[in-house]
């Protein structure tokens, strides 16, 4: 039944990440109305909007207007719940459970909006990063968290290393080469795991992002100049930092 539970709100808690990755990129209140079709605007019934569900009994298109809705949808809400099952399993019902469902939540929907708009809304990071900060004073939460002295420190050096490296670029090339929401990210992560889990995801993330931007420079679709959201790859750098944390540590 707790399992069962946790699906459920791994599901809901997807569907209310696709309402902020569509909203809040047009400055729209994630509570303000009920959601509607992307295409024709008619309001979504409540039992054409339960996660996953609907979306296959409708065969992905809307009930009113039978136009396709995006699958993205799905993607979002199976993220979510993986995620909770996840930290389920790992931690059970626990405070340190209920801490990292809400980081991956707040992760899941800035993944989004970066990959699509390149922006990183201060709505989710802000709050990260205090509730961050801020669960680093109760000394019994599991070891994967810092101590607050840990956390302040990871969190201003998370940000400084980011704003550091615009600040160094912009006086070379005489333009912005990132954004400050990807220095607040970071700090996010520095306050969440701690000074010593920045220098990994740092590198890490910029190795992905090198790998993967390769293909496309090679073929000429992109130049080096061509702006990438570095958000998403911060992420997966973090969840892979989290993954091998002991085995980076002993190398540190």
């Amino acid at each position: 039944m707790e399992l069962l539970f946790v699906i459920i709100l791994g599901g809901l808690w997807g569907s209310f990440a696709n309402v902020c990755i569509v909203r809040m990129p047009k400055d729209k209140g994630v509570v303000s109305g009920r959601s509607k079709c992307p295409k024709c605007k008619k309001q979504i019934l409540w039992y054409d909007n339960i996660p996953i569900i609907s979306y296959l009994f409708l065969g992905g298109k809307c009930r009113k207007c039978k136009k396709p809705i995006s699958f993205q949808y799905v993607v979002v809400e199976l993220i979510s719940i993986i995620s909770f099952v996840s930290i389920y399993h790992l931690f059970g019902l626990t405070l340190t459970t209920l801490f990292l469902m809400i980081l991956s939540l707040g992760f899941l929907i800035i993944f989004f909006i970066d990959l699509e708009h390149f922006i990183i809304p201060d709505h989710i990071t802000f709050p990260l990063m205090a509730l961050g900060f801020l669960k680093s004073f109760d000394p019994n939460l599991n070891s994967l968290f810092p101590n607050y002295i840990n956390s302040l420190i990871g969190g201003l050096f998370g940000y400084g290393i980011i704003w550091a490296i615009i600040y160094f670029y912009k006086q070379v090339r005489k333009k912005e080469g990132m954004g400050l929401g990807d220095a607040k990210l970071l700090a996010v992560i520095g306050f969440w795991f701690g000074l010593q889990s920045v220098p990994f995801v740092i590198f890490l993330s910029s190795t992905i992002a090198l790998i993967s931007v390769v293909p496309a420079l090679i073929n000429k679709s992109k130049k080096m100049t061509s702006q990438i959201p570095f958000g998403p790859f911060i992420i997966i750098g973090n969840l892979l930092y989290l993954v091998f944390q002991n085995k980076l540590n002993f190398l540190l």
